[in-house]
């Protein structure tokens, strides 16, 4: 995986406000390069640093294997629940999941200018990365 990748990813994830939830696909989107499974890549080994609970898959699940740490991040934030998240965060048991319609970020008109400058610098960077050194390619 390209760092560049793994740069642009972190910072679209960046973005996403508290309270707020994409999956996997939406930051792909967003980005315009790759797709759900290279979000997931890059978020299971970088995203530590980001809101990483507010990157999903596009049920609304969490991230396998942080299910309590992203609940709590979720009930802190107010995130939009369906389910039994209550018996979840007392006893472990109960299916639950992020009300992706409701919680789902609508990038401003201002995010949406920061979105156009991440993207279009994945771009440039990938492109020249692409360009063959070959002493002929203008």
């Amino acid at each position: 995986m390209r760092m560049e990748y793994v740069t642009a990813v972190l910072a679209v994830v960046d973005l996403v406000p508290s309270g707020s939830a994409v999956s996997y696909g939406d930051v792909a989107e967003l980005l315009g390069a790759g797709g759900p499974r290279q979000v997931g890549s890059v978020m299971s080994h970088y995203g530590s640093p980001v809101a990483w609970w507010r990157v999903l898959r596009a049920s609304g699940e969490a991230p396998a294997g942080h299910e309590s740490d992203a609940l709590r991040h979720y009930l802190a934030e107010s995130t939009p629940l369906h389910g039994a998240y209550q018996a979840f965060m007392l006893t472990g048991e109960g299916r639950w999941r992020v009300d992706l319609a409701a919680a789902r970020w609508a990038p401003t008109d201002a995010e949406f200018d920061q979105l156009d400058v991440i993207s279009d610098q994945l771009e440039r960077q990938l492109h020249i990365l692409s360009v063959p050194d070959d002493e002929m390619t203008v």
